[in-house]
C-alpha cells in the first residue's frame, strides 16, 4: 500500500493536470485548473500544500518559483479508487462501468481506436492465462490424478441404488 493519504477529488484535478503536463509551478496549474473561473491564486497554492501534505507531491524550489511534480504515478493513485467504484457501484461488472463511462464521455477516433486495441490485447493476455492454467493441470501429480479418478468412480457405483430408489416410489404412485 503506497504511503500517502487519498487525495479529495480538487487534489485528484491538481495532480491530473501534473500526470498530464509534467513538474509544474503553482500559477501553471491554477491556470489549468480555473482558466475563466474567479478563483484566486491562494487556492490552488492550498490545494498544492495539501498534496505535499499528503506525500502526493514533491516540491523543489527553481529560484523564486516552486516546482510540484507528482510522486506516484496516475494507476498507483488511481486503481484502488477504480477497484472500490466498480465493486461497490457495479456490482463488480466491469463490463457495466465501462459502458457507462463511454457513455457519460466523448470519445475521439483515435482514442476510439486505441481503447479497441487495448481491448483485444487484454483479451489475449486473459486467453494465454487460461492455457497456461490448463497446462499446468495437466502436469498434476500421478497420486492427484488417481484420486481424482477414485473419486468420479465412486458416485457412479451409487448412482444404480438412487435409481433403483426413484423406480419404487414411481410403482408405489
Amino acid at each position: 500500500m503506497p504511503d500517502y493519504i487519498e487525495p479529495s477529488a480538487q487534489e485528484l484535478h491538481a495532480l491530473g493536470i501534473l500526470w498530464q503536463e509534467g513538474p509544474s509551478t503553482v500559477s501553471f496549474v491554477h491556470e489549468l485548473m480555473y482558466h475563466d473561473s474567479a478563483q484566486i491564486y491562494t487556492t490552488t497554492l492550498a490545494v498544492m500544500r495539501n498534496l505535499e501534505r499528503k506525500n502526493l507531491v514533491s516540491r523543489v524550489k527553481e529560484g523564486r518559483a516552486h516546482i510540484y511534480e507528482p510522486r506516484f504515478d496516475r494507476d498507483t493513485v488511481l486503481a484502488p479508487r477504480l477497484k472500490d467504484l466498480v465493486q461497490n457501484a457495479f456490482g463488480g461488472s466491469l463490463s457495466q462501468a465501462i459502458l457507462l463511462m463511454i457513455s457519460v464521455g466523448v470519445m475521439t477516433p483515435e482514442e476510439k481506436h486505441a481503447t479497441l486495441r487495448q481491448i483485444k490485447m487484454h483479451k489475449a493476455m486473459a486467453a494465454k492465462k487460461k492455457t497456461t492454467k490448463k497446462k499446468v493441470a495437466k502436469k498434476a501429480a500421478p497420486k492427484k490424478a488417481a484420486k481424482k479418478v477414485a473419486k468420479k468412480a465412486a458416485p457412479k457405483k451409487a448412482a444404480p441404488k438412487k435409481a433403483a430408489k426413484k423406480k419404487v416410489a414411481r410403482k408405489k404412485k
